[in-house]
């Protein structure tokens, strides 16, 4: 599965949270939240998550059970764990009121495919999504969107080397950042 399949896949994910009156930014931050999960699973990295809130016991669950767990989930994240996992769910709460859409959000994502996921990284899906909203939405994140291919031609123009710092000050999506670590690794055998 390609990585804008997926995009597509995630895309048609966030009209059943629109149904259950979920905005887009609520609609990307829960994303985050269920797909930091996943990915840890994925790339069995998920040493720094407690067993027992990690990605197969959450699809265990289903309904309002699943609902409850999941909020659980959230707060124990937020409070009890450090690092990377602390600064993601420090503060989490659920906006989605539907035991059965979370639920089948949750059974869509387990069922991907995410080998090119794993492979090119989850800022390429996140910025493929605001890609999408920009495009359907020419408001809101559409005002700061810029396309991939402006991005990947400034990166070419400036090309940045091994060893020398990058910044975007302005960054929303991290698109420059994606585009010149991709540039540089094109480049090098870094």
């Amino acid at each position: 599965m390609t990585n804008q399949e997926i995009v597509s896949k995630l895309w048609n994910l966030c009209n059943i949270l629109r149904d259950d009156g979920i905005t887009y930014h609520q609609y990307v931050t829960e994303l985050t939240y269920i797909l930091f999960l996943k990915m840890a699973k994925e790339t069995k990295t998920e040493d720094a998550i407690p067993e027992q809130y990690r990605w197969d016991k959450l699809t265990s669950y289903s309904g309002i059970e699943l609902k409850k767990f999941y909020k659980e989930l959230l707060a124990y994240l937020g409070e009890n764990t450090k690092g990377r996992v602390r600064e993601i769910y420090q503060g989490a709460s659920s906006n989605i009121d539907e035991p059965k859409n979370l639920e089948k959000i949750i059974k869509s994502i387990d069922e991907l495919d995410w080998y090119s996921a794993k492979e090119v990284g989850l800022g390429n899906l996140y910025e493929g999504l605001l890609e999408k909203n920009a495009n359907e939405k020419k408001s809101g994140a559409g005002q700061y969107f810029t396309p991939r291919v402006l991005i990947d031609v400034m990166t070419r123009l400036i090309a940045p080397q091994v060893g020398e710092r990058c910044n975007d000050p302005a960054c929303g999506t991290f698109g420059f950042m994606i585009s010149a670590d991709n540039y540089v690794k094109s480049i090098s055998d870094d």
